[in-house]
């Protein structure tokens, strides 16, 4: 292998396109602020109207429906969004037979989570457990609605994805003040208006597909073969992302007693509004990159992950110094104690979402089987530690495990862009021209927004 071979292909010029992708991106970190924003909000009265037992015992209420909705994808969103933009023409067809596809596993993985939950939260009481397990009735419902969002963004229409995943958080506040007025919040309430919040941003989803001129189709096994094929084999991301986004919670649910569960879940909160900048890019990037050349796809990945990472960096230091005033004044003093866990967290959101940025690089270049294996082997230190660490050291112990992992999938991923694409992996530090990308991008954003 010569020295050449593993030069990144980068243009020294990014092209206009970019610039473009940089707009929807700073578009995208908008939107999702409002929805920390919101999120924060439904946080901070769960944490002090419910105190550390009340909010761990909601967290094993709700973690359920959209973990095993994105854990159950068999990687149908990912497929969408890859065969929509290669395939345009077939974009009914695929949109038809990903939706049956998506229902199907989320009726499947439901009924299976029946059977588990009773087991899995032996720590809770018998009414928790009977509230979970009613909630299951939505993760058909988060199914459809992740491979709806996968439809609208393969079609650009990212202001449309941004529209649903603001609705859910904003829905939940609103019900959870209506209880709150009434004085009648309490775990299962509070439950009870996260669950519902699913519902409005359903019934958006159809209503954007619809308005977006996507029409039913005939049902082929053809097409359900092929949105399969690419799914299975970037399936790994999906689930993998997931785990490595909510595995901790749910071992932690069921190792931990529900006030230490319900510090975990406050910090773990504040830590990943961090990653607002990464899913941002990522939900842009890979409809951009897909089915582009090498030297495209590698050129906006690494202009894609040293902006993320720049400014994750910058809000994470800020969440560090901040971090245990934060938690005594806004959650309550119950919570200050886990401000120790709060930088370690920060530190781990910044590795994993540089990890998951990277990793797009590999999904658009029709490589999802690789960063798979990476990942898993990465995420695969995680269960162990944890299982471990956990009953010794409590919160401290999942913290430790998630970090040493997070590590691992990290140097993984930077090793794969050598051994598999025969590339150097992007530069990752920022330098002066995506400073002016990003200043150029958002000049643009705000003329487009005095026009």
């Amino acid at each position: 292998m010569t020295s050449a071979s593993l030069e990144p292909s980068t243009p020294a010029v990014v092209a206009p396109p970019a610039r473009r992708g940089f707009r929807a991106v700073l578009q995208s970190i908008a939107s999702k602020s409002l929805i920390l924003a919101l999120q924060a909000g439904t946080g901070i009265l769960t944490a002090r109207i419910l105190g550390p037992s009340g909010r761990g015992e909601l967290a094993a209420m709700i973690l359920w429906p959209l973990f095993i909705a994105n854990t159950t994808t068999f990687g149908v969103p990912s497929s969408l969004i890859y065969y929509m933009r290669c395939r345009p023409k077939e974009r009914d067809g695929l949109a038809t037979n990903g939706f049956l596809l998506a229902t199907v596993l989320g009726l499947a993985a439901a009924a299976v989570a029946a059977v588990i939950l009773p087991w899995w939260l032996h720590r809770y009481s018998a009414s928790v457990i009977r509230y979970a397990e009613c909630f299951l009735f939505t993760v058909p419902l988060c199914s459809m609605t992740l491979a709806g969002r996968a439809t609208l963004e393969a079609s650009h229409d990212f202001s449309a994805s941004n529209t649903i995943q603001t609705l859910t958080p904003l829905a939940t506040l609103v019900v959870l003040l209506l209880f709150f007025a009434a004085h009648s919040l309490d775990p299962y309430t509070a439950a009870i208006a996260y669950i519902v919040a699913s519902l409005p941003s359903f019934l958006l989803m159809l209503d954007r597909i619809w308005r977006a001129g996507l029409r039913v189709a005939r049902i082929q096994f053809a097409v359900l073969k092929r949105i399969l094929g690419y799914g299975i084999r970037s399936y790994g991301i999906d689930i993998l992302g997931t785990l490595a986004l909510q595995v901790d919670q749910v071992l932690v649910v069921s190792l931990l007693s529900a006030r230490d569960m319900g510090s975990y879940v406050v910090v773990l909160s504040i830590s990943r509004m961090l990653n607002v900048f990464q899913t941002s890019v990522v939900m842009v990037l890979f409809p951009k990159a897909a089915g582009r050349s090498k030297e495209h796809v590698l050129a906006v990945t690494g202009s894609s992950v040293r902006i993320s990472v720049l400014a994750t960096a910058v809000c994470g230091a800020a969440v560090c110094i901040a971090g245990p005033d934060l938690l005594r004044v806004v959650y309550g003093p119950e919570y200050a104690a886990a401000a120790g866990a709060l930088r370690f967290l920060v530190l781990e959101a910044i590795l994993s979402g540089m990890t998951f940025v990277l990793a797009q690089a590999f999904m658009a270049l029709n490589r999802p089987g690789v960063v798979t294996v990476l990942q898993a082997l990465g995420l695969s230190l995680c269960i162990p530690m944890m299982l471990l660490l956990i009953p010794r050291y409590g919160i401290d112990g999942a913290v430790i495990s998630l970090l040493v992992s997070t590590t691992a999938r990290f140097l993984f991923v930077c090793a794969g862009f050598g051994i598999f694409l025969k590339t150097r992996p992007p530069r990752l530090v920022p330098g002066a021209e995506d400073l002016r990308m990003l200043g150029g991008a958002m000049r643009g954003l705000l003329k487009e927004r005095t026009a």
